[in-house]
């Protein structure tokens, strides 16, 4: 804008609000105040230094969202950790209810030497399969991508479904636990 413009709207707005003083229950000084405060609002946004943020108020808020996230991102952990143990826990009683059915189906549990396959496809010699007995292998596999282990005859029962855990090592605490039906 030209400084000759500039200087006319900044008269123009001082004459209004002369005019505004004089006359202040008049509807033309209703109106010249109205101007003066577009006239206001117009030039408020040019002047430099006035919006936005400063750098350091950008790196204090960064600062503080980064002390949260010190604070925050180890319960996190801790909770997705024992989100996976327990959905560990929750595909080992549906596997174990499908080796169930797979023994109503056949007449016994699947061997060793099968394993868990026999949930997806029918082994050899198994006449009244009548399979798959889980929607999906994948279902197979515990939170680790590891495949579920299986052992006929198991130690506290006739099978034993489990997994050693995130440390893939048996015994262990936390996430490292073994888990089993």
């Amino acid at each position: 804008m030209p400084l000759v413009y500039r200087q006319e709207l900044t008269c123009q707005a001082l004459a209004a609000r002369r005019i505004v003083r004089k006359n202040q229950a008049g509807s033309l000084g209703f109106a010249l105040m109205l101007l003066d405060l577009r006239l206001r609002h117009r030039h408020r946004g040019s002047v430099r230094g006035q919006a936005g943020f400063t750098l350091f108020e950008l790196l204090v808020v960064l600062g503080i969202l980064a002390l949260l996230a010190t604070f925050a991102a180890p319960q996190v952990l801790r909770y997705l950790g024992k989100a996976r143990s327990e959905t560990a826990k929750i595909q080992i009683n549906a596997i174990a209810s499908a080796v169930e059915l797979y023994a109503l189906d056949n007449g016994g549990y699947p061997a060793q030497q099968v394993g868990l396959g026999a949930l997806m496809q029918p082994p050899p010699g198994a006449v009244r399969w009548a399979g798959p007995y889980l929607k999906k292998a994948e279902g197979l596999m515990d939170p680790w991508g590891r495949p579920y282990q299986y052992r006929n005859p198991g130690r506290n029962g006739s099978f034993e479904i489990f997994t050693l855990g995130r440390d893939n090592a048996p015994g262990g605490a936390g996430e490292d636990q073994d888990v089993t039906n």
